[in-house]
């Protein structure tokens, strides 16, 4: 075992905490030194010893009090998700109950999956397969879902018997905080810490022997970096959420008054910041013009200012960089021949209006045009029109990414083509940007591997171990 403090110089700092919205400072926290580093990761080490022998009935219970710890500070933890990366206190409240509904559903299934599977009885044996924990599963969470991302890593980690290691990204530390203190009155102590690092501390943890499994959700170069440092030490799992064009298919036969209000809020939550929003458009010709017209009035009814305000309905995007990266786009699908119909922007009205980018509805897009090739991770509706559902398959697998894809239609058998023939970890029909705690949330190709949510949840989270016992000789 390596100790991070033989490597590295000690360092403790405060960091500061800034609203995405007025730049105000509205906390400072405390920065982990490598010293720090190193005996969190050995009481993780000796949390998960403790906490492997504990039954899962108490591990269950003890869960569903860290849990409710949430339901209580609703109201305070919502407030500190919208002050740190901007959302709309009325989206934060919502990303709470999610939260709650996305835990419970995994402690409701915990029993029934972490069960040891007997197989059928053989003469003289016994023959059993248990799903035990890995040990210490080190997190690293983004920032623009900062409560469901980890939480869809720490509760059925904590439920299978690993101790977690959460490292919240810098825009969001409070967040982690609050995963660190739910979990605190656990009757084995130290089984989830939070840790505040850079991505050099962070690197130096991924290659500790003492960390077992890496779950990552960011960018797909960060995806690259970090496969890489696990794999250059020792071989464990690696989970990886990552980046996503996804695309919807809008048919002749949809109902255009419930598919355009999805679409355009299926690109708009979250002001865009959703690796599973909806980025390219294809709409059936015959539809093409009022699909337009509808979006358009809902593109502008979007209200932005203090995300704080009950009436503000999109805030401030949490990057500095990103109103000029949407701008760039959305200018180089005009120069190619591209029209804005809404937006296209930053906006200039606004007091605190550095970070926003008005909702923007750009039509006519071409398939060379950024717009349609790279992440945008911005409230940006792009939109072409299609001669049929042929084509419409063949734009919509045109990307390196493979996260979700809707098709919007009342044909069953049309969209029961589009699920098999589409190579995305989920389809939808006439929704989107919707994760159910029943299903598996998974990428291809560039969009990541593993898998939470789910039994699958559990099964990237703990190892299969047979038991093959001859009882008589």
């Amino acid at each position: 075992m390596t100790a991070i403090c033989d490597t590295v110089r000690d360092v403790t700092s405060k960091l500061p905490i800034k609203s995405p919205y007025d730049r105000s400072v509205i906390a400072e926290i405390e920065a982990d030194d490598t010293v720090t580093i190193d005996r969190k990761l050995d009481y993780a080490r000796n949390a998960f010893y403790d906490w492997r022998v504990v039954s899962l009935e108490q591990r269950i219970a003890e869960v569903k009090r860290a849990v409710a710890v949430f339901k209580r500070d609703r109201e305070d933890i919502a407030r500190e998700v919208t002050q740190q990366m901007g959302k709309p206190i009325t989206e934060a409240r919502r990303e709470v109950d999610t939260l709650l509904e996305r835990a419970e559903y995994c402690i409701s299934i915990a029993a029934e999956v972490l069960a040891p599977e007997h197989l059928p009885e053989q003469p003289g044996l016994q023959r059993r397969i248990h799903h035990v924990p890995l040990g210490v599963v080190f997190n690293i969470a983004a920032w623009n879902y900062p409560l469901l991302l980890p939480v869809n890593v720490i509760v059925p980690a904590v439920l299978a018997g690993n101790a977690v290691v959460l490292k919240h990204s810098d825009k969001t530390p409070l967040t982690g905080l609050r995963f660190e203190r739910a979990f605190a009155e656990l009757s084995v102590a130290n089984v989830v810490q939070n840790l505040v690092a850079d991505h050099d501390q962070a690197g130096r943890m991924i290659r500790d022997r003492r960390v077992d499994h890496l779950s990552f959700t960011g960018s797909v170069r960060g995806g690259h970096d970090v496969y890489r440092s696990a794999a250059a030490a020792r071989f464990i799992d690696v989970g990886l959420e990552l980046g996503g064009k996804d695309a919807a298919y809008v048919a002749a036969d949809a109902d255009l008054d419930h598919t355009v209000a999805g679409v355009v809020d299926g690109a708009c939550y979250n002001a865009g910041q959703s690796c599973c929003s909806v980025e390219r458009v294809y709409v059936h010709e015959s539809i093409y013009s009022q699909f337009l017209e509808r979006a358009q009035v809902l593109v502008n009814a979007y209200r932005l200012g203090d995300p704080l305000d009950e009436a503000t309905t999109m805030g401030p995007l949490a990057s500095a960089s990103k109103p000029a990266f949407l701008t760039s786009h959305v200018e180089e699908a005009v120069e190619r021949g591209a029209r804005v119909l809404a937006g296209g922007s930053a906006p200039t009205h606004l007091e605190h209006g550095r970070r926003f980018f008005s909702p923007t509805l750009v039509a006519d897009v071409p398939r060379e045009a950024q717009l349609m090739r790279d992440e945008s991770f911005g409230p940006v509706v792009a939109v072409a029109s299609v001669e049929d559902d042929d084509e419409a398959l063949h734009r919509m697998h045109d990307t390196d990414y493979g996260l979700t894809a809707s098709v919007w239609t009342a044909d069953q058998a049309r969209a029961e083509r589009f699920g098999r023939a589409l190579d995305v970890g989920t389809v939808y029909q006439n929704r989107c940007d919707y994760l159910d705690p029943a299903l598996p949330w998974t990428g291809v190709r560039d969009s990541g591997k593993g898998s939470t949510l789910s039994r699958a949840g559990f099964f990237y989270l703990t190892r299969r171990k047979s038991i093959n016992f001859r009882t008589k000789t």
